[in-house]
């Protein structure tokens, strides 16, 4: 089984959690963040030491946003960024920006991600803190591979990639690994997409980072479903990372692998079960109010009810309006995905309403997006 292994190097850490905080584990259970981190915010409210309340309000505004909870995430960030910045302090200031910027990828608003994690990667770079700083990068490289740019991001990536093995961030490791693996995936290269796949949960195993080793088995079950048509071990596979998301509570990533899981079985022409799946994620994914997973969702939905019979005028337009919905966030790959569903389908060409040059040839990331990619330096981590 990928991930089970003896050896073990550093233990994973959650560097967003800090000061009371400081002591909780990259494995904690998110409802035990949010309550121990919104105890703690008091108490520094209470005493008025503003560099605390800043430090337990981005734990609050993580666990927020982990388990689905938007609004809250919202409010709990910028409360802390609001109190960083009172108590003059650039590192604290930087995360804020980093979690805000990540809650803005997380609900598709992919300019306002580019330009908060923008902010971020300089005040940490002010504030000398070079793991927010590499937080950040990493947030900007990952809002790119979303959008589908592997030409943009993929060297980012690498680069990122290095300096995290250099230093020793097992964390960062991980989440590269399987950014660089989820391109070439996308791209066909399953061998090796595999192979970092498998790399990425030995080590996050090794590790005892249970998130990282729940997304890197979902990266596995696919390939193994999509390359080898092995669904029984896909499925075994999401069942042990499913376990891992409740464990922790993960709501984002236990609707993914709920959508994947919809993914091996629509692909075993299993369309009812695919259904239930889809369905499943898709409410999921609408009640965190994250609309990329929602979309996704939606496809799956839409194909597996076209092969049950769904006829093909209702198809195309629902097919139609999901490609709308994507050039409106932005996210190339999965509009590409729409088109070649469409075809699978029989039910293209689809008509072409691009938005405000959303769906123009070559055009991918906002050019907030593009000046921040070309600001990155990760020599600077160093």
């Amino acid at each position: 089984m990928a991930g089970q292994v003896t050896e073990r190097p550093a233990r994973a850490s959650a560097p967003e959690y800090q000061g009371a905080l400081g002591s909780l584990s990259v494995n904690a259970s998110l409802p035990e963040v949010l309550d121990r981190g919104v105890r703690e915010l008091r108490a520094a409210e209470e005493t008025g030491d503003l560099r605390e309340a800043a430090r337990c309000g981005l734990a609050v505004a993580e666990a927020c946003r982990r388990l689905g909870r938007i609004e809250e995430a919202d409010r709990a960030w910028k409360a802390s960024y609001r109190a960083a910045r009172a108590a003059g302090h650039e590192g604290a200031m930087a995360w804020a920006l980093w979690s805000g910027g990540t809650l803005a990828r997380q609900r598709g608003a992919l300019r306002l991600a580019y330009r908060l994690l923008g902010l971020a990667a300089e005040a940490g770079e002010r504030g000398g803190d070079v793991v927010v700083r590499g937080y950040s990068l990493a947030g900007l490289a990952e809002t790119g591979r979303i959008q589908g740019d592997y030409e943009a991001v993929g060297r980012l990536h690498e680069q990122l990639l290095a300096e995290a093995r250099r230093r020793g961030e097992a964390r960062h490791t991980v989440w590269a690994l399987e950014g660089i693996a989820q391109m070439h995936r996308n791209t066909g290269s399953y061998d090796k997409a595999l192979a970092l796949f498998e790399e990425a949960a030995e080590t996050a195993s090794r590790a005892e980072d249970r998130r990282g080793w729940a997304w890197a088995l979902r990266g596995i079950a696919d390939v193994v479903s999509v390359r080898d048509g092995d669904v029984e071990r896909a499925l075994s596979l999401l069942s042990e990372a499913e376990e891992a998301c409740r464990e922790i509570r993960l709501a984002s990533a236990l609707a993914y692998n709920h959508k994947m899981r919809g993914n091996v079985l629509y692909r075993a022409g299993r369309y009812e079960q695919a259904r239930e799946l889809y369905a499943q994620a898709l409410e999921e994914f609408r009640e965190m109010e994250e609309p990329r997973g929602t979309a996704l969702s939606s496809l799956g939905l839409v194909k597996a009810e076209a092969r049950l019979g769904r006829d093909a005028a209702h198809t195309a337009a629902e097919l139609a309006s999901l490609r709308t919905t994507l050039d409106r966030i932005g996210l190339r790959h999965a509009r590409d995905m729409v088109d070649k569903a469409a075809a699978e389908l029989e039910v293209g060409p689809l008509p072409d309403h691009d938005a405000d040059g959303a769906g123009e040839p070559g055009r991918v990331l906002p050019a907030a997006g593009a000046e921040a990619l070309r600001k990155v330096d990760v020599e600077g981590l160093r």
